[in-house]
């Protein structure tokens, strides 16, 4: 066998037909992350408002703290380079996220912090294994707590997490939700209140409510004006009683001294003629 020096040998590995070829990288495929899943809202108008009512009463309850986001028929993807894994609940909140629009809620760009409440409002429509993989879903990807409401049925459900589990609340009459402070009351219908006592109220509830505390402020502003109108005629009535005392009392004086000048005047007269009387009497 002949054996080539390192020259021969570089000079061989040098030309084209003995250089190796690497395929070049793959571009890496962009992920597009659809802010719709052409899935309804709701089916029905009753699911629709419990849902408006719902998600207007976490906006309203946490207007004031900038740290917290609400949506509502968000779409939520909870991982990174995967638009199938997705979930949109019928409303949510989220703590430690700025408020603002968004066209999905990516958790990997909102400092992967996890929907801590979610909700979904049932409708004849939703099925039995439907309802078993939301909340498989909400369990595996960390919400804290979960409540799921049928109106129809006024039936009300709520999971909280212990561990890697979320657990069925036994009770929820009168079960107030640890994260968001709000208490929840089952009758004839689900009543949700506030902490500060206040129930959640539709958008028209809210419209009517404001439309009489209007008429109410309106009102007493009226009754306000109205008793500073009789305190002002009292105070004048007194005034003008005052004057009238004032005057008799001037006037009553006036006639004093009109009795005491006509008196001066009659003792003086009375003194002249007894004077001309012992005159006369003289002669």
């Amino acid at each position: 066998m002949q054996l080539l020096r390192s020259e021969e040998i570089s000079e061989k590995l040098s030309r084209p037909e003995y250089s190796v070829r690497t395929a070049a990288p793959k571009p890496r495929k962009e992920v597009i992350y659809p802010e719709r899943d052409g899935k309804p809202m709701s089916d029905n108008t009753k699911q629709f408002n419990w849902i408006v009512k719902i998600k207007e009463g976490l906006e309203v309850l946490f207007a004031d703290n900038p740290d917290v986001f609400v949506a509502g028929d968000l779409l939520w993807y909870p991982v990174e380079g995967s638009n199938k894994i997705r979930i949109a609940p019928d409303a949510m909140a989220v703590f430690g996220r700025p408020k603002g629009d968004r066209g999905s809620y990516r958790q990997w760009e909102e400092g992967n912090i996890v929907p801590q409440v979610v909700f979904e409002v049932l409708s004849p429509c939703n099925t039995r294994k439907e309802m078993k993989n939301k909340l498989k879903f909400y369990e595996r990807y960390g919400v804290s707590e979960y409540y799921e409401y049928d109106p129809d049925r006024i039936v009300l459900k709520g999971w909280l997490r212990f561990g890697c589990r979320l657990v069925p609340i036994e009770n929820m009459h009168g079960w107030v939700s640890p994260i968001l402070g709000i208490r929840f009351e089952i009758g004839d219908d689900l009543v949700i209140f506030r902490p500060d006592g206040q129930k959640f109220l539709s958008p028209a509830e809210m419209e009517k409510r404001n439309i009489i505390s209007l008429r109410e402020v309106r009102l007493a502003k009226q009754r306000a004006e109205m008793e500073k109108l009789r305190a002002h005629d009292a105070e004048t009535k007194a005034e003008m009683e005052r004057q009238r005392a004032h005057d008799a009392e001037a006037k009553a004086e006036q006639e004093r001294l009109r009795a005491e000048m006509l008196e001066a005047k009659l003792k003086a007269l009375e003194k002249l003629m007894q004077s001309q009387s012992d005159s006369e009497k003289d002669y």
